[in-house]
């Protein structure tokens, strides 16, 4: 078996995917470990077809599995058509010394799988506002640094949209978007004339609408409009790894996968003061075996990105690769998700719409843009959209039974509006992770403790959505209104960042401008766990033009043989 590389990728979800693709397109044979199973396109999609009553319990999980999953079973989108997709709470165990939901998917592709496909680039005031609010140290770049890579991914992936020409959102490479319906238009317009300075448009998502050139080349097709993203599309309709970038990496011919392949620690040399390589466990066998190579791009997610560096120790590093100034596992945030509201909206009962639209619409971010303007740091994306129930509701005291029941039932409902809150969160020292001194995996591996939490400004911002959003329901003529805060533990978005953010001072930060350890140059960090302040927007297009500059950058680098 081939043990040496010119790079090694350590996870293969969205920003594993992006560093083999780009990785092998410069010319280097790269080995991509993944932990979990293998994962093909279509061929591993078993429900990808099904119909709803195909499904032994109609798409539910037994009482038994929620028992035995009450974590996993929370996640958005899990159900019987997507569980394989998700690792159970057995697989993985982990201490939660303050309540934490750490959301996995253990395959080939990770949880590209299963994302919710949201791609708002960021502003220039997200990259700003840590250092001019004094909430969070200065990012080492600036949006005019990802702008064109932000660009490059987009027309790779098939970014859905409009040019709006919004601050908070720029535009972008985007493909023709989805239409809104009629409600989503009252909804837009309201804002425009009540609300200076609020925006609704349709979401920028990672859907092809209009196949290009470049989408055909990967195998991929138009989105059909079925919402069934997360079974994992047989047209490729939807961005993952599995239907676009490994696929891609591999037509070069300089890729190798392995799954099956925990990542016990990256090894460091203390001669020449780089990585050497990788210490790997095989899943199956328990097997040790190192590969080396001299780039190492650690991509395994936030969490075991953290998990992953923490362990590993050495001499120089006795508290973990690169981690100097015990910063490495602290400063972990995440997006506040808790809020959410809506109600029913009169009228447009002789419309209707068709098919199912797998986007969403977005009112953009309008708090503290640029300057503070609220009693809290940082701002909120909600994401929001209208629908017709798929019923009318049956009055009380009317028959339940019979043909005029069903014939109720065949009428389309009042129509709904949603809206839910994607808040900032504020990195601190105190919100962290670290390894248990007892207690080890089934691979030896001491087990992540976390210990993150929610603060005053999260109460805050909770408090002005929940009032804002009730002033917008209220202009746009809905009733019945509702609100809520679910006060959920923190993990449940499915966006925990930081540990091991970027920066330009080695005394406060882990890794430089182009996402290398400050102490480390040979080992790159482009996933979640690089992340400086977490911003409003979804994160994992950032991510993914992270990834492909710091790769572009790392294989320059290696052809000069400075790394």
């Amino acid at each position: 078996m081939r043990t040496e590389f010119d790079a090694i990728v350590v996870g293969s979800g969205i920003a594993g995917g992006w560093a083999a693709k780009e990785l092998c397109e410069q010319g280097l044979e790269t080995l991509v470990l993944e932990r979990g199973r293998d994962v093909r396109h279509i061929k591993d999609y078993p429900t990808m077809t099904m119909n709803p009553w195909e499904f032994e319990h109609r798409g539910q999980m037994t009482k038994a599995f929620y028992e035995e999953n009450p974590l996993i079973s929370k996640a958005a989108g899990f159900g019987e058509d997507t569980a394989h997709f998700f690792i159970r709470d057995a697989d993985h165990p982990y201490i939660q010394e303050k309540p934490f939901d750490w959301i996995r998917g253990y395959q080939v592709g990770g949880k590209s799988l299963t994302w919710g496909r949201a791609c708002q680039r960021w502003s220039a005031y997200e990259f700003q506002a840590p250092k001019k609010h004094g909430y969070g140290i200065e990012w080492p770049i600036g949006y005019e640094d990802v702008a064109p890579w932000y660009a490059h991914v987009e027309r790779f992936i098939g970014v859905c949209g409009n040019d709006d020409g919004l601050e908070a959102m720029p535009d972008g490479e985007f493909l023709p978007p989805f239409e809104l319906n009629c409600v989503e238009e009252h909804m837009r317009d309201t804002l425009r004339d009540h609300f200076p300075g609020r925006h609704l448009v349709q979401g920028r998502w990672a859907q092809v609408t209009v196949p290009q050139e470049i989408h055909l080349q990967q195998g991929r097709g138009q989105c059909q409009c079925r919402n069934l993203c997360m079974r994992g599309c047989p047209y490729g309709g939807y961005f993952s790894t599995n239907a676009s970038t490994l696929p891609w990496a591999e037509k070069t011919g300089n890729l190798t996968l392995r799954p099956f392949s925990v990542v016990h620690s990256i090894l460091y040399d203390e001669a020449t003061g780089k990585a050497s390589g990788v210490k790997v466990i095989d899943t199956n066998t328990k097997e040790e075996i190192t590969f080396r190579a001299r780039i190492i791009f650690v991509t395994a997610s936030a969490l075991n990105t953290n998990l992953i560096l923490l362990n590993s120790r050495s001499d120089r590093f006795p508290d973990g690769l690169g981690n100097d100034h015990d910063l490495l596992g602290r400063y972990v945030a995440f997006h506040n998700y808790r809020a959410g509201a809506g109600g029913t909206m009169p009228g447009y009962r002789d419309k209707y719409y068709y098919g199912s639209r797998p986007t969403e619409c977005i009112i953009a971010n309008y708090r503290n843009l640029g300057e503070r303007d609220a009693d809290f740091m940082g701002g909120y994306t909600i994401f929001t959209g209208a629908y017709r129930n798929r019923a009318e509701k049956v009055a009380d005291g009317l028959p339940q039974l019979g043909a005029d029941f069903k014939h109720r039932l065949s009428k389309p409902g009042d129509w709904r509006i949603y809206m839910y809150m994607q808040g900032e969160t504020i990195p601190k020292a105190s919100n962290r992770v670290y390894l248990s001194k007892e207690q080890t995996d089934d691979w030896g591996i001491p087990l992540l403790v976390t210990e993150v939490g929610y603060d005053e400004n999260d109460e805050k911002m909770i408090a002005d959505f929940l009032e804002e959003s009730r002033k917008m329901l209220e202009k746009m003529g809905c009733t019945d209104l509702y609100s809520y805060d679910n006060e959920q533990a923190p993990g449940l978005d499915i966006h925990e960042m930081g540990g091991v953010r970027m920066g330009k001072d080695p005394r406060t930060s882990l890794l430089n401008e182009h996402n290398q350890l400050h102490e480390c140059r040979n080992v790159f960090v482009t996933d979640g766990a690089c992340m400086t302040s977490t911003g409003n927007q979804s994160p994992s297009i950032l991510y993914m033009a992270l990834t492909a500059r710091a790769a572009t950058y790392a294989a320059d680098q290696f052809r000069r043989g400075i790394l």
